[in-house]
């Protein structure tokens, strides 16, 4: 699959010899600052700049009447500016309704998956987190795409085969034999779509290893293989719906992701917004939810372990699952101004409650320039 990215970068290089080589790009610069020193989306008490801005550029040319390549590179203000190719992938358009492309794509797990880092692409300053920052956007794989319509209504189907590979929460997250698929339909003003998708992940992180180890050294491998996150099938379902008129729109999605046999607990995520169009002003109001099962799993093996190792397989089995539950909620008022054409100015209010823990609660005012060319 690395060759497959090397082969669409050079391609692109050379194509400028032989046909026209178009090239699009879009900006975010987006600060933010909190009611207090607590930390909410990368953002304290001191106005930052740095965790949610980029910078990118997608180049794009045709091989031939049939095949095209694509490769997009993003600037990340949490990475530094540090650029990377996110996108790197060659089109093979096989019929007028199906196109396959081969090499690192974006998966499409939500509404907004192909343009979410794009900010001009949506009323929010960003996209809802709790839904969309997941541990992995992008994969190394194959992707369908079929798009047909009958009467009045439109559909697009798509499936992706690959494996991916990322930093996640300070660790390493990969997954094999990884298979998504996903259906959309559109009739006029109203939209909605769902998503299901299954993989084999492994999660590696040095204080969660050193914990597992720690079980294993007591005489309990079969426990900490229970709690491992290695090789495990995790799922993802999604379902969204919107209305659009134009002067009005609303929209929800919601995630359900699980890896049932590791210590990672069942998340379920959504949101739902609404706003109207009014000249250049765009006001809206969105709320989501964030949650984690929890139910700790695996007590009936610590029940089973030998007495004089129970309290601290407990204390190892319930700290670790624990250490990872979350669930909070994100009230968010926000409007958008559009300056002038592909430029865009935003403003969102969102107050952040923590359901477990009441001291993090938090304001976090952000505001953005979002331009694309």
């Amino acid at each position: 699959m690395k060759k497959l990215i090397a082969l669409s970068v050079l391609t692109l290089a050379s194509l400028s010899a032989q046909a026209e080589v178009r090239i699009n790009g879009f900006a975010n610069l987006i600060g933010g600052i909190t009611s207090s020193d607590d930390v909410v989306y990368g953002y304290d008490d001191s106005i930052s700049f740095t965790d949610e801005s980029l910078f990118a550029i997608q180049v794009s040319g045709d091989i031939n009447s049939k095949m095209t390549a694509t490769a997009q590179m993003v600037a990340r203000g949490s990475d530094d500016y540090s650029p990377e190719f996110e996108w790197a992938y060659m089109t093979y358009q096989a019929t007028d309704k199906l196109a396959i492309s081969a090499g690192r794509i974006r998966l499409p797990l939500f509404r907004y998956s192909a343009s979410s880092d794009v900010g001009y692409s949506y009323h929010w300053v960003s996209a809802p987190r709790s839904v969309y920052d997941v541990g992995f956007s992008n994969v190394d794989g194959v992707k369908f795409d079929y798009s047909t319509y009958s009467g009045d209504w439109e559909y697009n189907l798509q499936a992706v085969a690959g494996t991916y590979n990322s930093d996640f929460l300070g660790g390493d997250l990969s997954g094999k034999n990884l298979l998504l698929f996903s259906a959309e339909a559109t009739y006029e003003w109203f939209k909605m779509r769902g998503v299901y998708g299954t993989n084999k992940s492994t999660y590696s992180r040095t204080d969660i290893d050193g914990t597992l180890g720690t079980l294993t050294s007591l005489g309990l491998p079969e426990l900490a293989d229970d709690l491992a996150l290695d090789n495990n099938t995790g799922t993802f379902f999604g379902f969204g719906t919107e209305v659009d008129t134009f002067d009005y729109f609303a929209s929800a999605e919601i995630t359900i992701t699980e890896n049932k046999d590791s210590f990672s607990p069942k998340a379920t995520a959504f949101y739902v917004t609404a706003g109207m169009r009014s000249g250049k002003f765009t006001p809206s109001i969105t709320y989501e939810k964030f949650k984690e099962d929890d139910q700790y799993k695996f007590l009936d093996r610590v029940a089973a372990a030998p007495e004089a190792l129970r309290p601290t397989a407990t204390a190892i089995t319930v700290g670790l699952q624990q250490a990872v539950m979350n669930e909070y909620s994100v009230i968010t008022a926000g409007v958008r101004y559009d300056v002038d054409t592909n430029v865009a100015l935003k403003a969102d209010l969102s107050k952040y409650s923590d359901d477990l823990n009441d001291s993090l609660d938090a304001t976090l005012l952000r505001f953005a320039i979002n331009y694309v060319f």
